[in-house]
């Protein structure tokens, strides 16, 4: 049988299947939480679901309970898996360049598809909730999105040779996630309204099957290892020597002004991902309390808006990749950030809600091309090292900004819903600070290898 090399389907169903049940799993919890505070079944019409706005009312006060409970509780479930999907996906992904691309596929949906299966029997059987921090901690042993990305970022850099096309091809990819992301979010609210909680679950599972089948019989990878299949088998001292050595060499063996590059770059990715994660994840509580009230359909209507933010975004790397060097690309995706979480932050209207989305129309483009960046400074044989580490930070970083940020507005919903969104917004500062050092800096020719991408391969033959 011929195989393919082609990775964007396994990415696409994957992300499709997450951004699906990812509303629908915050939305169980904010229900059932409802539920056992109120003490009767939740309240949802086609026009919204019940929201309190009287502050003087005790049902306001409950409301605004569960707001907190269920911040907290997705905060303390997201750092369940956090912690085991770091470790699984630094190894996978980092030894993908000795082992292979598909191992970083298979597992997260594998792993992907145990959680699903297990909230639908959760759902079905009205267990308790509880149960979800066991989920979540098995399916981080399995690694998880970050691993999946990992990987297929790392096959996507094996595949491409020329520089541009890399940053398009990456871009694509954050175009599947942000387009994707949206039909899902969409059709998520009618899948809750049509079929409910477990008929939704158990299509995610049967996806993930269909996935799994792709990635092992038809996705060719891009790493041959049969040399390494026929070897002797390692003590567990070599085995990790081998998984940290690539990341061991990418920083203490590169010449410093390289290392140095990666570092900023790193740091660069890490903060803005740690403000938009934060800033992004709280769309949903917010949208469910007052003023907005927003019901599960509405929710999917502002999901499904936020597909144009893709689609602008990767039209927006495609076409400034041809006139502008990547960093100024990455300015304009922060400052477009910057605008849609200030807005946010004093939505109180559904219209102005949607309208959000207008100034976050390039918020994008700073992750993939961050990526590329990366990819371009190293390497071909060290794809995997930088994309370990970007999966790790990916981890790290979300974990520590849906908790903070859970925590954050648990503590000012009650006075100030978007303060959350205004300090999003403030923190992008400090990217914007890193990269007007690295303009201000002066820099040989060497170093300006971040600005003028096309000369790294010249630079890495005279580096070594």
């Amino acid at each position: 049988m011929r195989k393919v090399l082609c990775v964007e389907p396994v990415i696409f169903i994957y992300m499709f299947v997450y951004s699906l049940t990812s509303p629908l799993v915050q939305q169980f919890i904010y229900r059932r939480l409802w539920e056992e505070e109120y003490n009767s079944t939740f309240i949802s019409d086609s026009n919204g679901t019940y929201c309190e706005q009287n502050k003087s009312s005790p049902a306001y006060i409950k409301q605004k309970e569960v707001q907190e409970k269920a911040s907290v509780f997705n905060m303390q479930l997201d750092l369940t898996g956090a912690v085991p999907s770091l470790i699984v996906a630094f190894v996978i992904v980092a030894n993908g360049d000795r082992q292979g691309r598909k191992r970083s596929l298979v597992f997260p949906s594998v792993g992907a598809l145990i959680a699903d299966i297990c909230l639908t029997v959760i759902s079905y059987f009205s267990l308790s909730l509880s149960i979800l921090f066991v989920v979540a901690f098995i399916t981080g042993l399995f690694g998880g999105m970050a691993t999946l990305l990992g990987g297929g970022f790392a096959f996507i850099a094996d595949v491409c040779h020329d520089e541009k096309q890399k940053t398009t091809r990456i871009a694509v990819v954050d175009l599947i996630f942000g387009v994707v992301s949206g039909l899902a979010g969409l059709s998520s609210g009618y899948f809750l309204r049509g079929i409910g909680f477990t008929w939704t679950f158990l299509i995610a599972s049967l996806l993930h099957v269909i996935n799994i089948i792709y990635i092992i019989f038809f996705l060719e990878d891009t790493v041959g290892v049969s040399e390494f299949q026929h070897e002797a088998p390692v003590s567990w001292k070599e085995l990790l020597r081998e998984t940290f050595s690539g990341v061991y060499v990418l920083f203490k063996t590169a010449p410093y002004k390289k290392r140095i590059l990666i570092i900023v770059l790193l740091f660069t990715f890490m903060t803005y991902l740690f403000t938009m994660i934060g800033g992004s994840s709280l769309f949903t509580l917010y949208e469910l309390d007052e003023p907005l009230c927003w019901n599960e359909v509405y929710i999917g209507y502002g999901a499904a808006v936020f597909t144009s933010v893709s689609l602008t975004s990767f039209l927006g790397v495609y076409l400034f990749s041809k006139c502008l060097k990547d960093i100024y690309i990455v300015f304009i995706g922060i400052f477009s950030y910057i605008g849609g979480m200030i807005m946010a932050a004093f939505a109180k209207t559904t219209l102005l809600m949607f309208l959000v989305r207008v100034p976050s129309l390039l918020c994008f483009m700073p992750i993939p091309v961050l990526r590329s960046m990366l990819s371009k400074v190293v390497l071909t044989g060290e794809q995997g090292a930088v994309f370990a580490c970007i999966a790790c930070l990916e981890v790290v970083t979300g974990s520590i900004s849906l908790s903070v940020f859970n925590s954050l507005y648990a503590a000012t919903v009650a006075w100030f819903s978007g303060f959350s969104f205004l300090l999003s917004a403030g923190l992008c500062l400090i990217p914007l600070a890193v990269l007007c050092w690295l303009l201000c800096t002066s820099w040989n020719g060497e170093d300006l290898a971040l600005l003028v991408p096309e000369e790294v391969s010249s630079i890495e033959s005279v580096d070594s």
